[in-house]
């Protein structure tokens, strides 16, 4: 069974978004787009959260999003329970949120990061599994967070 990738974007990755759901579909991916459709002007929290809430719905296995930098789609995506979104600029980075932090949602900037670029740090961050061991323990505390809002505050 493929996996099934969640791909939103804004105004500013609207184009590297339509050609990169043409490229999953071509590499076996089971894409849903769930926008925008157009390069008209959108507030990218609002296609975050689509992506985030559909992610932690079980609607997709993973999740893309694509803005100007990925930095303001990765915050937005982070405030929905169960998502770990890493703003990613470099394969390298791609496999090791994957890795270490079991990041389920990558996001793009589209237009300080080109097309080819952006293909390879997708394919590192869904060939690469999740580490477990040392790391398990880390996700855990961030879950952990998410229902315990004092989680931190303890610590010292």
């Amino acid at each position: 069974m493929a996996l099934r990738i969640a791909l939103a974007s804004d105004h500013a990755g609207f184009e590297q978004k339509q050609q990169l759901s043409h490229w999953l579909s071509e590499q076996g991916y089971e894409v849903d787009d769930f926008g925008p459709h157009s390069e008209e002007r959108v507030d990218y929290p609002d296609y975050a959260a689509l992506v985030a809430r559909g992610l932690a719905a079980g609607k997709a296995d993973f999740g893309v999003l694509v803005c100007g930098t990925g930095i303001g789609m990765a915050i937005a995506a982070n405030k929905v329970p169960g998502i770990r979104a890493a703003n990613i600029t470099t394969p390298e980075f791609a496999a090791i949120a994957r890795e270490h932090n079991d990041a389920n949602v990558i996001a793009l900037s589209g237009r300080f990061v080109d097309l080819p670029t952006n293909k390879l740090i997708i394919k590192a961050f869904l060939e690469t599994s999740f580490g477990g061991g040392r790391h398990a323990d880390r996700v855990a505390k961030i879950t952990a967070s998410e229902s315990k809002s004092a989680f931190f505050a303890d610590r010292k």
